[in-house]
């Protein structure tokens, strides 16, 4: 995305190369079709179109609920089924208006949009960290510069484009840049196609990976997310005292739900990973296949 070996920060001369739009189009796609795919391969019946029940335990039951989640929870049972049904429409059908390169322009900018749309209400509805924020990110590439000053008022976009400095791109020109651009984009679209190949290997398999790398330094990867989702929540309390006969203190943490008296916290885009671990660790059944919490278990007990 930076314009090779220019002092411009937009170059006229040097727009933003296709190849890297289009690679992060394909970013967009693996997410999102990943995400899909592994719902419907996971076994859980919850996803199933006969089914449809995953949103009635689903917002009770994510790692790490927020204020607004007790309401999402009590929505009636049919919009319950019809948010799974948005869900597969968003994850599955949705994402090839991104990829394919003969979906009209303004279809595949709506689904840009949508895309961006369906990540905010998962903002709003739990505390998924900064997955759903980064998620928008490429998505912005799938909408061009027309579609999005309709988005923002005349003054922002007027603004915008005054206050960036274009300096002179003769001398870029006569230093044969070019030529050195197009080798660099055919270098970047051989490269991201053949790292690739595994990745569509994985999403045609019957056993899809969830979230893997496939290459050592992890340049393209597979993702997917709630593949399975819990019927009850399972919280782990953690307890110390400085005998046994007590009293004992249940620790309190910063996120994950506790004391049934707290208001669920908003955190979001934040991370708070042993809070994560622990509702990982209940999901699996013991701490002792979950190292993190194992290890601050023994570290705590100690000291």
């Amino acid at each position: 995305l930076v314009p090779l070996l220019s002092l411009s920060p937009i170059p006229s001369s040097t727009p933003v190369p296709k190849v890297a739009i289009w690679a992060m189009r394909w970013f967009m796609f693996r997410i999102m079709i990943g995400a899909g795919l592994i719902k419907l391969r996971s076994g859980d019946e919850k996803w199933k179109l006969s089914n449809l029940t995953t949103m009635d335990y689903f917002y009770e039951t994510q790692p790490v609920p927020n204020g607004f989640s007790r309401f999402f929870h009590r929505m009636p049972k049919l919009w319950h089924k019809f948010e799974v049904l948005v869900n597969h429409t968003v994850e599955l059908v949705v994402p090839w208006f991104l990829i394919l390169p003969f979906v009209p322009r303004l279809w595949r900018c709506w689904a840009g949009a949508l895309q961006i749309i369906f990540q905010t209400v998962l903002i709003a509805s739990g505390n998924l960290s900064f997955l759903n924020w980064l998620t928008m990110l490429p998505a912005l590439f799938i909408m061009d510069d027309a579609f999005l000053s309709k988005m923002v008022t005349p003054f922002l976009f007027s603004f915008g484009r005054s206050s960036i400095p274009i300096l002179s791109d003769q001398i870029v020109q006569s230093c044969g840049m070019v030529t050195a651009r197009s080798i660099v984009n055919i270098a970047f679209g051989s490269l991201i196609s053949y790292l690739s190949i595994p990745i569509v290997r994985n999403l045609l398999s019957k056993h899809q990976r969830m979230n893997a790398s496939f290459d050592p330094l992890r340049l393209v990867n597979t993702y997917g997310a709630f593949g399975t989702v819990s019927e009850e929540r399972i919280e782990l309390v953690i307890k110390s005292a400085h005998d046994i006969s007590g009293p004992w203190t249940e620790y309190q943490f910063k996120a994950k739900p506790g004391d049934v008296f707290r208001k669920p916290r908003w955190i979001s885009p934040y991370h708070y990973r042993l809070d994560w671990q622990f509702w990982i660790a209940a999901l699996v059944g013991s701490i002792d296949r979950s190292p993190c919490v194992y290890h601050f278990n023994v570290h705590h007990r100690s000291t």
